[in-house]
């Protein structure tokens, strides 16, 4: 097979600021997806290769919960075999932006490394995302959230005094670190080849990127006014001022008035004695002011507490769960969750005062068959027929 790509692109009538951007994405685990799928509801083309022997995957979700393929077309290929290799570098031809998570090495291994891609598609941005880098000590290393975060110096900051480090789900490494660095970097990158015309490869790791997350922490700790031990801080549960309470209910509140006047309204409508305003940052204070918080939060209820700080600038709230959070009337007006797939789950983010982002839904028949994609991308009949048997294209 000789030639690129010809067809339009993997799907037709996309909306959102990325409407036009054509993406590869290499299947696997984790932010990866995030990261393609969030690109996906802002409007880009993304063709999913995932691999043609592929087995059970770690979480078998039905289809209409598996957010790892929603809003893509999916290709099933053995890049083990050349001609899947060959058919990957006429797509690289085609895409704008290519997104992997494997582990330094394994693109090359398929020789499908950035050199080569670039080789054929100057202009292609190459995103990669592991959790060490591409290079270093460590890079080889398998690692999830959790890892990272260990490595970073997060982990030992996130909980409580005297107890041990708390993992805050993988939000802060996996998503936060790894899958939003991955699309900022990517669209930095775009942005600089309209300019010079020329593609690179972004190097994404989890370990810097949740480390750039905390950049005001290592500042705080630099100017004295953060202790490198967790619990002891104004964010991490150290300031009475700043931490969740048990109510009358067994649920809790949230508390969160850093700054002295809306300290002052909290002190007020809870009532807090009058001399804990003066000493807000007291710190022999807050042992005394965090038993008084705790006891008069215990006299309410957790929804009492929340209707008594509506109005008020006291940054208290309630501490829904996930489920209630879906039905709280803020995010009802602004309709912050819509049904996709079959479920209700988070609405695209961020908003566009243009060109909307639309939820991904599960891909349809059309955007699973290896033929319907192909042809859409141009091959001919003949091409997809010698593909399929060779063995290169999974079912």
């Amino acid at each position: 097979m000789t030639g690129s790509p010809t067809g339009a692109g993997v799907s037709t009538e996309r909306t959102g600021p990325l409407a036009g951007l054509k993406v590869i994405e290499m299947a696997g685990l984790g932010p990866v997806p995030l990261a393609a799928m969030m690109l996906a509801e802002m409007g880009a083309d993304v063709l999913r290769i995932e691999r043609a022997d592929a087995g059970q995957p770690l979480l078998n979700l039905p289809e209409e919960y598996d957010l790892d393929r929603h809003g893509r077309s999916i290709l099933k290929l053995d890049l083990k075999r050349p001609a899947g290799t060959e058919l990957l570098l006429r797509l690289a031809a085609w895409a704008d932006l290519l997104v992997e998570g494997f582990r330094p090495g394994v693109m090359e291994r398929l020789g499908l490394g950035p050199d080569i891609l670039l080789q054929h598609n100057p202009a292609l941005i190459y995103g990669r995302l592991t959790g060490f880098g591409q290079d270093g000590p460590l890079s080889g290393r398998a690692g999830h959230d959790i890892t990272y975060l260990a490595y970073a110096g997060l982990l030992h900051a996130i909980g409580r005094k005297d107890t041990p480090p708390v993992p805050p789900l993988n939000l802060v490494a996996d998503q936060g670190g790894g899958a939003m660095m991955l699309i900022a970097g990517a669209l930095a990158a775009l942005f600089q080849r309209s300019l010079t015309g020329k593609g690179q490869v972004v190097d994404a790791s989890m370990i810097e990127g949740a480390s750039m997350l905390a950049a005001p922490i290592h500042a705080y700790m630099a100017a004295g006014l953060w202790s490198d031990r967790r619990g002891e801080n104004l964010l991490d549960s150290g300031a009475p001022f700043y931490d969740t309470y048990e109510t009358a209910d067994a649920r809790h509140i949230a508390v969160g008035c850093l700054e002295p006047r809306f300290f002052g309204e909290f002190a007020k409508l809870l009532p807090l004695a009058a001399h804990f305003v003066g000493s807000q940052y007291d710190k022999s204070s807050w042992p005394t002011m965090r038993a008084a918080i705790a006891e008069r939060v215990r006299e309410k209820t957790r929804d009492e507490w929340a209707e008594l700080f509506a109005t008020s600038d006291a940054c208290v709230a309630p501490v829904l769960s996930l489920i209630e959070a879906r039905n709280h009337p803020h995010n009802r007006a602004r309709q912050s969750f819509v049904t996709s797939g079959g479920f209700e789950r988070p609405a695209p983010a961020p908003r566009f005062s243009q060109d909307p982002a639309a939820a991904a839904a599960a891909p349809a028949a059309a955007d699973r068959e290896s033929a319907s994609i192909l042809t859409r991308l141009g091959l001919s009949q003949e091409e997809i027929a010698a593909l399929a048997k060779a063995g290169v294209l999974g079912r």
